[in-house]
């Protein structure tokens, strides 16, 4: 499957209502403000990139920022997923400076921090989405954890207490779609 296949994989109907309402509510006064968090390794595999173009491309279709590490693979694939949807997509890398930027990002923003910008990542995004899993992956889960923020994973290698698990885009969606729409 090439990403293009991944963002079109058929979603379920209550899930296409809640990116339906999403989008109505990013429109408005109590739209959010904050990005989603697109976490995941810079090596990741075809399973986990498609998916996060995928997760990333619907809702920034609905109106939602990616922020994620700016690196390759999967923060490059979400990357990708979001601004082939017409959103935005915010990279904060480690360096200090964007040579190592993947192409797709809107904003890259060189920290000169190393690792410790997992913790911006982190601590920037509404909620926090993990496609696979690598030791930077769960160090932005458990600080997301700790602060409060709702984490879900997928393909993840390691469950931490309290991040949900999804088993597909569409499971992936529909949880953090529910996250998205509470009041």
């Amino acid at each position: 499957m090439s990403l293009h296949e991944g963002a079109s994989a058929v979603l379920s109907a209550p899930v296409t209502e809640a990116l339906t309402r999403l989008a109505q509510r990013q429109w408005g006064p109590q739209r959010h403000r904050q990005p989603v968090a697109m976490l995941g390794p810079g090596d990741g595999g075809p399973a986990e990139c498609e998916a996060a173009y995928a997760v990333a491309h619907a809702l920034a279709g609905a109106g939602m920022a990616v922020v994620c590490g700016g690196r390759g693979g999967v923060m490059a694939a979400a990357s990708r997923g979001a601004v082939e949807a017409g959103g935005i997509a915010v990279g904060i890398l480690p360096e200090d400076d964007d040579r190592h930027a993947n192409e797709w990002l809107s904003v890259a923003i060189p920290t000169g921090m190393g690792e410790m910008r997992n913790g911006i990542i982190a601590r920037s995004g509404v909620c926090l989405i993990a496609i696979g899993g690598n030791m930077g992956t769960l160090s932005e889960m458990a600080m997301g954890l700790k602060w409060g923020k709702p984490v879900f994973v997928m393909h993840g290698d390691v469950a931490l207490p309290g991040a949900v698990q999804a088993a597909s885009v569409d499971d992936m969606l529909a949880k953090v779609l529910a996250c998205l729409l509470r009041p």
